[in-house]
């Protein structure tokens, strides 16, 4: 059965870090397209960071570039996604998605429709 299980979300102040995990069973990330997405309440759905987990070339949106992180252990079947200096605009749900890399990063890489497999996601608040 194929999961993604997304931890690591919380309540954090302004300034603060996160870093959130998405984990993949009953398929290996290898040659995988996985995004980090986030709604915040009243609002769609926006890509915010995703990577290539071949060759781990990476995309971000401009309103978390430079401030968050995206990286993939393979061995862990793992991708995570490390959230610096965060906002109370970041506050969210975040999901993370997954899908056969071919073609996603040319297609831009930050749009969901890119995305197959989808987690439940996780609750990022920020806020003092």
């Amino acid at each position: 059965q194929v999961r993604l299980v997304e931890s690591g979300g919380g309540l954090v102040q302004p300034g603060g870090s996160l870093r959130l995990s998405c984990a993949a069973s009953g398929f290996t990330l290898d040659h995988y397209a996985v995004g980090w997405f986030r709604q915040a309440a009243g609002k769609d759905r926006e890509g915010v960071a995703c990577i290539s987990t071949g060759d781990n070339m990476t995309r971000y949106s401009d309103s978390v570039e430079g401030r968050f992180t995206i990286s993939s252990d393979n061995a862990k079947n793992t991708v995570y996604l490390q959230m610096n200096t965060l906002d109370p605009e970041d506050t969210g749900i975040y999901y993370c998605a997954a899908v056969p890399a071919v073609g996603v990063m040319a297609s831009g890489g930050l749009f969901e429709w890119l995305y197959h497999y989808w987690g439940r996601g996780t609750q990022v608040t920020v806020s003092l």
